[in-house]
């Protein structure tokens, strides 16, 4: 079971005028062998931090390690760090046999080639008979199974699955869940499950790591995080999830706050980047300027949160 760390990761695009810094100084760990749930809304920096894991995004600052060395980069590395993306149907060739896509990522040759194929399409629950079929004639949830399977085919130690159920129907999005974490069992694989929604990424982690504007803002088992949540950022997301959000009561401050629009990224506000925005900011209470003035560090023991006035603090 390999480890899959985050060390000062930051990645950035265009130039220093009109950049746009879309992940800024990450911490972060994946346990060997759990899974860390990745959640956050969109543009928080969730996608560009998984692709900067798997090549495809370069660093500006910071480093990736697998089992304490540095990922690299080339063809030779991939197979140990390998990411589902959240549009099957992008992700496959469509002019190639559902086979012929596994068979491809695959190191084997001839029939041990051809017996892989069918033994990774029954792992992800597909007939054997698949392999003939075009991604065309498949549903997306069947080429989303398609699509792990052709992850699985390099034999990787880390798997990142990118918003892999927000393309489907609600109906088979928990099929594809269940599918993600047996796979993930019994393959004793590391897993950095990422998504937007909150209610899919507890269902699955063991870890839960929240994001905001390019930072982590709170991160700790999944559990501490879901019942006791210390960062006001996490705990407006849980309560989004809960129940629909109702301003009609709410005293104006607060009210004021609900209405505000997510900071700019290309230019992020001083100081904890959600104060603009939080309940118990200084655009609620009085004696906080703290947070406009100085970054908040993430303090605690395995439940970290990044807040000057965190819960339980």
């Amino acid at each position: 079971m390999s480890e899959l760390t985050f060390e000062g990761v930051s990645v950035r695009f265009g130039g220093r005028r009109h950049g746009l810094t879309a992940v800024d100084g990450v911490d972060l760990t994946v346990p060997g062998g759990s899974v860390v749930g990745l959640v956050g809304e969109s543009g928080s920096g969730k996608s560009t931090l998984a692709r900067a894991a798997v090549g495809l995004a370069p660093l500006h600052a910071g480093r990736i390690l697998l089992d304490g060395e540095p990922v690299r980069r080339g063809r030779r590395s991939r197979p140990a760090l390998q990411m589902v993306f959240q549009d099957p149907y992008s992700s496959l060739d469509p002019r190639m046999t559902i086979g012929d896509s596994i068979a491809e990522a695959t190191p084997r040759r001839g029939p041990a080639r051809r017996a892989e194929v069918t033994r990774l399409l029954d792992l992800v629950g597909l007939g054997a008979d698949r392999a003939r079929a075009y991604p065309g004639q498949l549903s997306g949830g069947q080429c989303q199974r398609v699509a792990l399977a052709r992850a699985l085919a390099g034999d990787p130690r880390v798997l990142i699955a990118d918003e892999i159920t927000s393309a489907l129907d609600v109906s088979i999005q928990g099929a594809v869940l269940n599918l993600v974490r047996e796979v993930q069992r019994e393959l004793r694989l590391s897993l950095l499950f990422i998504s937007h929604d909150l209610a899919v990424v507890r269902y699955v982690s063991d870890f839960i790591a929240v994001m905001y504007l390019g930072r982590i803002v709170e991160y700790g088992p999944a559990e501490a995080v879901l019942t006791d949540p210390s960062h006001p950022y996490t705990r407006e997301l849980l309560a989004a999830v809960s129940e629909p959000v109702s301003t009609g009561e709410a005293d104006p401050a607060l009210r004021a706050v609900a209405d505000v629009e997510p900071a700019d990224p290309h230019a992020p506000p001083p100081g904890c980047r959600f104060h603009p925005r939080c309940p118990v900011g200084p655009a609620v209470l009085d004696g906080r300027d703290l947070c406009r003035e100085s970054e908040p560090v993430p303090q605690g023991h395995r439940h970290l949160a990044a807040c000057h006035f965190a819960a339980g603090r």
